[in-house]
């Protein structure tokens, strides 16, 4: 019963702070107990701001006990989804980047716009993302869903090895899109609008409450069109979720849901430097060609099941069928040639991704005492089935050149036709296990284990031959301690083991089906506390993180590639908000790093030992300040900082450190209504995000841009 009432309690402050925005009194149910809980009437216009009471609120990403922040012996942080939405991050990648201690975006088209950087790793392949506890399997390094916030009720994010929890390729860590739920008590809803000065149009609906006493729903649509940041910078997307929950009984609720997104983001690759520099000549030029196509299209369907036969066991269970369709037709690669004063165009790809995954992921929670120690056990396994077909123009060709400026774009041209390449079945299958026991009130014990054992097979779609059948199994664990000497100052150790493959799983191919999964381990130890009646919270973490079986060889002159190479990282991070006066609230977030890599030959044959991975910033940190000044009006400000980041594995070439600093005013003119306006890059900052790896382009990030939007409750 500890836990359960601990829960509720977190719970309970989850719900007043998520329904901070609407008026009247509010109702809230226990999932555990089915009881009614009465909230306080909270008015939008006077309510003071809070610091978030993320680490006493339950996070399912973290542990599947669902344990807090505070109970939990890891890095978690919670960041909440209106708090998203307020500040203008449309996007995940900008919510989490701008918000979570540690983490950079290595965001470009050819990995759908998502590739994130944590704890000295990066990519899909080593930062894993989630949607509602759910993954889709990386295909060819690319990532499209979720990419929009407006539909989430809280992004969560876990540094460090998730393996132990979600299988392969989460050695730097996890980000979990938690998605707005059905409301069962009461109806109501939001809708929004926005225009911005790159003609960028926003809206967004949210409806959601009860059809009848067992029966709720909730129907989520935001979409955008926009010109652009570049020439020919034309772009779009929409999400829709709609689910539908049903109590079916007093100890069992089912529930349906459908996400769908469909992306067109910006046909841009990057901006050719001259003389190593970005040019005002041309850094809103687009070099891509007219006919040139990105596009993305996801579905997710989920059914869950929660039963609760008694006070001590809770059953779950979700089936999903998730599908993810994506194109891409462009040229490019671009170079600057001084001799000439053109533009050399390479790199004509065209590429689809037809993506579709089963699966099934079930377990137990059971509560006990154990010699009169409370004790929680899950128990669960997940399975699936994933089927990929790679599309595309290899081996890729066709060149071209333009003038700097003023140029015809012409059309895609490629001597090689776009076909079926290959196609590969993957069977996955795993059984997990995590448990939690509470010596005394000061000490607990929390460990995992994971049993990862999937199964590829991939086809020559050309010759229509089989080319391998390949099979791994790999045991994950993480064990930890959390000592309370005090309510709510927790100080935590733990040890974390994870895997990855040598390249994508699905995507596997034939020449490294001779190596094993690469494997990580990771020592942390860190305090986090809540103070002043949940005011105010902070953190700190230190960790050290090894990264063992890189591909590399022996020597430069060598020609054979081995399974030695190693990477590590190790770092300090720290989280702190408070709310002070009432009206201001402080929030600061900041992450120092020592990643390099310990011995690796590259397959090239360079020897990068020593020296620090490619995309890795070293330093970032976020700081944001908000006041409410009156009654119905509130400012804000937050400064994002990003070290400079090495673009190839020699470290000869380097893309620079840059500061983005974002504002915002909002007024209530009613309880139910808003207006603001919001500015990012208020500095008009010209820096880049990502760039090739030899340092002839960059991906350069949004200009200033302002944005006056207006939303209404109901």
């Amino acid at each position: 019963m500890f836990f359960r009432t601990a829960r509720l309690c977190a719970q309970t402050s989850l719900i007043a702070l998520i329904t901070a925005s609407t008026t009247g009194s509010a109702l809230a149910q226990s999932a555990e107990t089915g009881n009614t809980i009465a909230l306080d009437t909270v008015d939008v216009t006077t309510q003071p701001l809070g610091a978030g009471l993320n680490l006493l609120v339950p996070s399912p990403t973290a542990s599947r006990l669902d344990l807090t922040p505070l109970e939990t012996p890891a890095s978690v942080q919670i960041i909440p989804g209106d708090l998203a939405r307020e500040r203008g991050q449309y996007s995940v990648i900008d919510a989490v980047t701008q918000d979570a201690a540690g983490f950079s975006t290595n965001a470009a088209p050819g990995n759908g716009g998502t590739s994130l950087s944590t704890r000295g790793f990066s990519g899909h392949g080593s930062v894993m993302q989630l949607y509602d506890g759910t993954r889709l399997y990386v295909g060819a390094g690319t990532v499209t869903f979720p990419f929009d916030t407006w539909s989430a009720e809280r992004i969560e994010v876990l540094r460090g090895p998730a393996s132990v929890l979600y299988g392969d390729g989460a050695i730097g860590g996890v980000v979990n899109v938690v998605p707005r739920k059905p409301d069962p008590f009461k109806s109501h809803g939001e809708a929004f609008l926005a225009l911005d000065s790159l003609m960028t149009g926003r809206f967004g609906i949210d409806a959601t409450g009860p059809i009848n006493d067992r029966v709720s729903y909730r129907l989520d649509i935001a979409g955008k069109t926009s010109e652009g940041w570049v020439d020919r910078g034309d772009n779009s997307n929409l999400a829709v979720s709609a689910a539908v929950r049903v109590q079916a009984t007093d100890n069992l609720v089912l529930s349906l849901s459908n996400d769908y997104g469909l992306q067109n983001p910006q046909q841009y690759f990057g901006t050719p430097l001259i003389n190593g520099q970005i040019s005002r000549l041309n850094k809103t030029q687009n070099y891509n060609v007219l006919n040139a196509v990105d596009r993305y299209e996801d579905n997710w369907t989920q059914f869950k099941a929660e039963w609760t036969p008694t006070d001590q066991l809770t059953v779950r269970s979700t089936f999903y069928y998730l599908t993810s369709n994506r194109h891409w037709r462009n040229a490019e690669a671009y170079a600057f040639q001084p001799a000439t004063g053109l533009v050399a165009r390479s790199d004509y790809l065209e590429i689809l991704h037809d993506q579709t995954q089963a699966g099934n992921r079930t377990d137990a929670t059971y509560e006990s005492q154990i010699f009169g120690m409370a004790n929680q056990l899950v128990v669960g396994f997940d399975v699936n089935r994933i089927n990929f077909t790679h599309t595309n123009n290899s081996p890729y060709g066709g060149t071209s050149t333009v003038p700097l400026v003023g140029f015809d774009p012409g059309y895609f041209l490629s001597p090689v036709a776009t076909v079926p390449k290959y196609h590969s079945d993957t069977t996955q299958y795993s059984i997990f296990a995590e448990d939690r026991l509470v010596l005394n009130e000061q000490w607990s014990i929390v460990g995992g284990l994971r049993s990862e054992n999937p199964t590829i097979t991939r086809t020559n779609l050309v010759t229509g031959v089989q080319e391998f059948e390949k099979s791994y199994s790999a045991l994950t664990g993480r064990i930890g301690v959390v000592f309370t000497p005090i309510t709510d100052l927790a100080f935590y150790a733990s040890y974390t083991s994870g895997i990855d493959p040598v390249s994508g799983l699905i995507t596997l191919a034939s020449a490294n089906t001779k190596f094993d999964l690469t494997t990580a381990e990771q020592y942390e130890a860190g305090v986090k506390q809540s103070f002043w009646g949940g005011r105010g919270e902070w953190t700190l973490a230190v960790y050290d993180i090894t990264k063992y079986d890189l591909l590399a060889r022996s020597s430069a002159s060598s020609t054979v590639t081995e399974q030695i190479g190693q990477q590590s990282s190790r770092g300090i991070e720290g989280t702190f908000s408070l709310a002070f006066h009432e009206n201001w609230r402080l929030t600061a977030n900041g992450a120092v790093l020592d990643a390099k890599y310990d011995n690796f030959i590259t397959t090239g044959g360079i020897n990068a030992t020593g020296n620090t991975p490619v995309g890795v910033p070293e330093q970032v940190a976020n700081v944001w300040l908000t006041w409410m000044f009156a009654p119905s009006w509130k400012t804000w400000a937050g400064l994002q900082y990003v070290g400079a980041t090495w673009a190839n594995e020699a470290n000869t070439y380097r893309r620079p450190e840059y500061y983005v600093v974002n504002a915002g005013i909002e007024w209530s003119p009613t309880k139910a209504s808003t207006v603001a306006l919001k500015v990012f890059n208020l500095f008009d900052e010209t820096y880049a995000v990502t760039g090739s790896s030899t340092n002839t382009q960059w991906v350069l990030g949004q200009p200033l841009t302002a944005e006056l939007s207006a939303s209404v409750r109901f």
